[in-house]
């Protein structure tokens, strides 16, 4: 699993992405135990992910994980090509529309959240981020002169620039005191991602590359012996919105991710063009951005057929 890593940390693979990578070959490694993945070759690839279709009914999207992990394995850590797989069962998958909550829906469920993750809410919603860019946004990165949030290496490794929403900036300060503190105690230092912690070893205690949501706890890295704050965990603000969901009776599948399907369909009905918010969003293809259309059509008020009848 070592090697797992230095491949994805070398091919600059989000630490996500590696995690996903790793989960899923040493599924692959269970399922064909006790043969080694190369006694196994690129042929064992299609019984596993048939299993996963067949036996385990797992969604098309994980399925596709799954397989994209054993393409990574065999192609770029043993370096063996893989020809055509024959007998793949790849798992259709759905054209559904994604859950999107109604502005007096947010604000309900908003006005029920407090604290730090009440602030990651509204970022969420008023930026169009995903949780984890949220998580990692650092304070370099916010440009509360010009409005903007700069996403450094979001999905797919793609930088890209948002609206920066104007609830951001007592909180920061905040985040700054906090840092000064750490910095009185030896401590004070961000992880780097990449090799910029060998190349700018000062970067790290700076309070440009500290995270806007800071973790509560400082953790000792096991390779410098250095305190670092990490940031926050993704499910504190997760944890958080479910609850205000459920006390704002909003009865719908909705996850903190809803924030975003909510922030591009409400700027589509305000009149932002599609294009613009594809480019907030950060989807390569402009199909991807295309779904709110029909979201935003769907919500759209209008009277049924039946309504104009009557009955008397």
């Amino acid at each position: 699993m070592d090697q797992v890593s230095i491949v994805c940390r070398r091919r600059h693979l989000s630490r996500r992405t590696e995690e996903a990578y790793r989960f899923w070959i040493r599924r692959y490694v269970h399922f064909h135990k006790p043969h080694h993945p190369r006694t196994v070759g690129p042929e064992g690839i299609v019984g596993f992910v048939n299993h996963l279709a067949t036996a385990k009914h797992v969604a098309a999207s994980t399925q596709s994980q799954a397989l994209n992990a054993l393409l990574f394995l065999y192609r770029d850590v043993f370096e063996v090509e893989i020809g055509h797989l024959s007998g793949l069962k790849r798992i259709q998958r759905r054209d559904s529309l994604p859950i999107v909550l109604t502005a007096h829906e947010v604000s309900a469920i908003l006005r029920r959240m407090d604290g730090v993750t009440a602030l990651m809410a509204h970022i969420l919603y008023g930026s169009g981020l995903r949780v984890t860019e949220c998580m990692t946004l650092r304070i370099k990165d916010v440009d509360m002169k010009a409005g903007m949030i700069h996403v450094r290496a979001g999905k797919g490794g793609k930088d890209r620039t948002t609206i920066l929403p104007t609830r951001l900036q007592r909180h920061l300060l905040r985040v700054a005191s906090r840092h000064r503190q750490d910095v009185a105690r030896g401590a004070g230092f961000a992880p780097l991602p990449n090799a910029l912690e060998r190349k700018y070893p000062s970067a790290s205690r700076s309070l440009a590359w500290q995270f806007v949501f800071p973790s509560r706890v400082l953790r000792r890295c096991p390779s410098t012996e250095r305190w670092l704050r990490w940031h926050a965990s993704e499910s504190g603000v997760q944890m958080a919105f479910k609850t205000a969901l459920q006390e704002a009776r909003v009865i719908k599948q909705a996850s903190v991710h809803t924030l975003r399907h909510s922030f591009a369909t409400h700027l589509l009905a305000g009149g932002t063009d599609i294009r613009t918010i594809q480019l907030l969003l950060g989807h390569r293809n402009l199909k991807t951005t295309m779904i709110y259309t029909h979201v935003e059509q769907a919500a759209r008020k209008t009277t049924s057929p039946l309504d104009y009848l009557d009955f008397d």
